[in-house]
C-alpha cells in the first residue's frame, strides 16, 4: 500500500515540479523573448523593419475601408509600436529624435495624417515639430480662426477641419510628442496686404520693408516693438495653445537675411529701426536732452558731426555729456573735450546703441510669446542660426539674431546646416552653441539631410549623428529637417492630392 501510494504521489510531485520550473523559466524568458522581438523589428536608430512597416500599412488600409476587426488590430499595433519605440529611444542615443513636418490641405482626407504619423514612427522619431504658422497662414480651421491670418485649409466644406488638433491626437496615439512650430517676427505676405497693419511692418533707413530685400517676396518682418503686432501674434498663439501641443518652437526670431554686401549691417540705415514704435522706444532710451538730440540726428542722417555736438552743447548748457541707457555718468567730464575729439567715440557708441536696441526688440518679443507657453507647463524653444549673432569688423550679421542672450529656460534649437562635404563644420557649429549656452540649457541641434545618402554635398544623417555623438555625447536630442527631405515623393503626393 505504501508502495502504491508512493507511485501515485510521485507523478504529482513530478508535474508540480515541472510546472513550477516552466512558470519560473517563463518568468525569466518572456521579457527576454519580447525584447528580442523588439530588437529584431527595430534597428540601431529605432527604425522599423520593412516587414513591420508593410504589415502596419496593410492594416491601416484595411481599417480605412471600415473593417472593424482590422481597425482594432491596427490600433493595437500602433500602441505596441509606441511602447517599443519609447523603450528603444530610452536605450539608444539620442533619447529625443524629432522631425520637422508641414501639413497640406490634402491631409484633410481620411487616413492621411495616420499615414504621415506612421511613417514618422517607422523612421524612429519620437517627436514631431509641426508647422502651425508659416508663410502668412495658420493651421486653424476657417470656422474657428479669429486671427488676422487665413487658414491653411480653406477648401469649401472643410470649415471645421482642425488638422492641428488631429495631428496632435494622432501623434500621441503613436507615442509621439507634437510641438507647434511657428514663424515669429516673420508674419508673411498676407499681413503686409492689410492697410490697417502698415505701421506694424519693419522698415530700414532706405525706406524698404523686407519684401524688397528677401528673394522670395513672401517674407514680411514686423517691428518687434509694435503693440498691434504683439497683440495679433499673441491672439494667434492662444488659439494654437488651446489645441494643447506638447511644446512650441519659435522660428524666424530675427530680422531679414539679406544677400551680398547687404548681409553685413555696417551703418544705421541698414538696421530695421525706421518704423514708429521702434523709433519711439529708441528715443526713450535717452537719459537727457543731449542724448535724445544726438540719437535723433544719428538716426536721421546716419552719422553725427563735430558741429552737431557743439550745437547740442549750446542748446543744453546745463547738461554734461549726452547720456542714454548703457552710457553712464562716469563720462560726464568728457564734455570739456573739444567736439571734434569726442565725435568718433560718440558716433561709435550711437552705432552700438542702435544695434543693441534692434536686438533687444527681438529678445523682448520672444520672451513675451514664450511666457504663455511656459505658463502651461510645456517647453518653449527658439530656433536660430549658430552664426546669426556674429560680428564682422564693426558690422553685424544682418539677421541680428542674439541667440546667445536667449534665456536658458528656453530650449535652444540651433539650425546646424553648415555644408563642407563632411560633418566637421556641423559639429563645430553645435560646439560653439554648447560653449556659449548656460550649463542648464537644453540644446537640441537641427540637422538637414537624408538617411542613407548625402544630399547637396551634405553627409547622410547617420554620418552627421555619429560625428555629433562622438564629439558631443552630452546632447540628449537632435531633430531632422525635414519630412519633405525624408519622403519627397510622399510629400509631393500630399501637396497635390495625388494619392
Amino acid at each position: 500500500m505504501p508502495k502504491r501510494s508512493f507511485n501515485v504521489v510521485k507523478p504529482i510531485f513530478f508535474w508540480q515540479r515541472l510546472l513550477a520550473a516552466v512558470l519560473f523559466t517563463s518568468g525569466l524568458l518572456l521579457p527576454w523573448i519580447e525584447n528580442q522581438s523588439v530588437k529584431a523589428e527595430l534597428t540601431e536608430y529605432c527604425q522599423l523593419s520593412p516587414k513591420a512597416v508593410q504589415e502596419k500599412e496593410n492594416l491601416r488600409l484595411s481599417a480605412l475601408k471600415g473593417k472593424q476587426a482590422e481597425r482594432q488590430r491596427y490600433q493595437q499595433l500602433i500602441q505596441k509600436q509606441a511602447q517599443d519605440l519609447q523603450e528603444c529611444r530610452n536605450r539608444n542615443w539620442p533619447q529625443v529624435q524629432a522631425i520637422w513636418l508641414r501639413l497640406y490641405p490634402c491631409d484633410a482626407r481620411p487616413g492621411a495624417i495616420d499615414q504621415v504619423m506612421d511613417r514618422i514612427v517607422n523612421k524612429g522619431y519620437n517627436q514631431v515639430y509641426l508647422e502651425v504658422f508659416y508663410d502668412g497662414q495658420v493651421l486653424l480651421p476657417t470656422g474657428a480662426n479669429p486671427t488676422v491670418w487665413p487658414s491653411v485649409v480653406r477648401t469649401p466644406g472643410t470649415e471645421k477641419t482642425d488638422l492641428l488638433a488631429e495631428a496632435i491626437q494622432k501623434g500621441r496615439e503613436r507615442g509621439l510628442k507634437v510641438y507647434g512650430w511657428m514663424f515669429t517676427t516673420n508674419f508673411g505676405y498676407t499681413y503686409a496686404q492689410r492697410s490697417d497693419r502698415e505701421g506694424a511692418i519693419a522698415r530700414n533707413g532706405k525706406g524698404q520693408t523686407s519684401l524688397y530685400v528677401v528673394d522670395n517676396n513672401s517674407q514680411v518682418f514686423v517691428d518687434p516693438y509694435n503693440v498691434q503686432a504683439k497683440r495679433d501674434y499673441y491672439q494667434m498663439l492662444q488659439e494654437v495653445l488651446r489645441r494643447r501641443p506638447d511644446g512650441v518652437l519659435f522660428d524666424y526670431v530675427r530680422y531679414p537675411r539679406q544677400a551680398g554686401s547687404d548681409s553685413i549691417a555696417t551703418k544705421v540705415t541698414d538696421l530695421w529701426l525706421y518704423s514708429d514704435a521702434t523709433q519711439q522706444a529708441l528715443f526713450q532710451r535717452a537719459l537727457n536732452y543731449k542724448g535724445l538730440d544726438l540719437i535723433r540726428r544719428f538716426l536721421s542722417k546716419g552719422y553725427i558731426t563735430a558741429g552737431d555736438i557743439a550745437e547740442i552743447d549750446t542748446l543744453y548748457p546745463y547738461e554734461g555729456e549726452p547720456l542714454w541707457q548703457g552710457r553712464t555718468s562716469a563720462t560726464e567730464q568728457k564734455s570739456i573735450v573739444p567736439p571734434n575729439q569726442r565725435q568718433p567715440q560718440l558716433q561709435l557708441e550711437l552705432w552700438q546703441l542702435s544695434v543693441a536696441h534692434a536686438m533687444q526688440g527681438i529678445l523682448d518679443f520672444v520672451n513675451l510669446v514664450a511666457h504663455p507657453v511656459q505658463q502651461m507647463g510645456i517647453p518653449a524653444g527658439a530656433v536660430f542660426f549658430p552664426d546669426g549673432n556674429q560680428t564682422v569688423g564693426q558690422g553685424y550679421d544682418s539677421r541680428l539674431q542674439p541667440w546667445d542672450k536667449f534665456p536658458s529656460s528656453l530650449e535652444w534649437h540651433p539650425m546646424s546646416y553648415a555644408n563642407c562635404s563632411n560633418a566637421n563644420c556641423i559639429v563645430a557649429q553645435v560646439q560653439r552653441v554648447l560653449n556659449i549656452a548656460p550649463s542648464n540649457t537644453a540644446v537640441i541641434p537641427a540637422l538637414a539631410g537624408k538617411w542613407g545618402e548625402s544630399v547637396s554635398n551634405r553627409p547622410s544623417l547617420e554620418a552627421q549623428m555619429q560625428a555629433l555623438r562622438q564629439a558631443t555625447p552630452q546632447l540628449r536630442g537632435v531633430s531632422h529637417f525635414a519630412y519633405s527631405w525624408q519622403e519627397p515623393e510622399h510629400d509631393n503626393e500630399r501637396k497635390f492630392c495625388r494619392n
